[in-house]
């Protein structure tokens, strides 16, 4: 009942973001369909791994929720850079820690790509000890056969 529950919110946080990133027009560029693209694939497979939980779909939102991390690493990193190139644009001189600070607090906000990182994250521990991945018909018979 816990891990439903968990979904469910976590599914709903997946809605919420998706609706946001494309109202924020975050859809400039290849980099940026990525997180709109994984959290439009994962709404159905999260639907599904809540109502129907199976081998199958248990392994392949893990699968999804290791890109929903990778995504949101790589999104802190495209945003931080996007920051870096603008303050040097702006202001040639910074460097070091001022150059960092400044960065972090730019116009891109180089921690909400985090928010992908938290999802993948929770969705994998959501998904640990799962009892679905210990019914695999699969591994039964090869239990079986030893």
């Amino acid at each position: 009942m816990l891990r439903r529950l968990v979904l469910a919110v976590l599914t709903f946080g997946i809605v919420g973001v998706g609706f946001e990133l494309v109202l924020l027009d975050h859809m400039e560029d290849p980099w940026q369909w990525a997180p709109i693209a994984l959290l439009a694939a994962a709404l159905p497979v999260s639907i599904w791994l809540i109502l129907s939980p199976g081998f199958a779909i248990v392994r392949t939102y893990q699968a999804m929720m290791v890109l929903f991390v990778i995504s949101g690493f790589v999104g802190q990193w495209l945003h931080y850079q996007g920051n870096v190139e603008f303050e040097l644009e702006m202001y040639p001189s910074r460097q070091g820690l001022e150059l960092v600070w400044e960065a972090l607090g730019g116009a891109y906000p180089s921690l909400a790509p985090g928010t992908m990182t938290l999802f993948g994250l929770l969705g994998l521990v959501t998904c640990l000890r799962h009892p679905a991945l210990h019914t695999n018909p699969e591994s039964t018979k090869t239990l079986e056969k030893s």
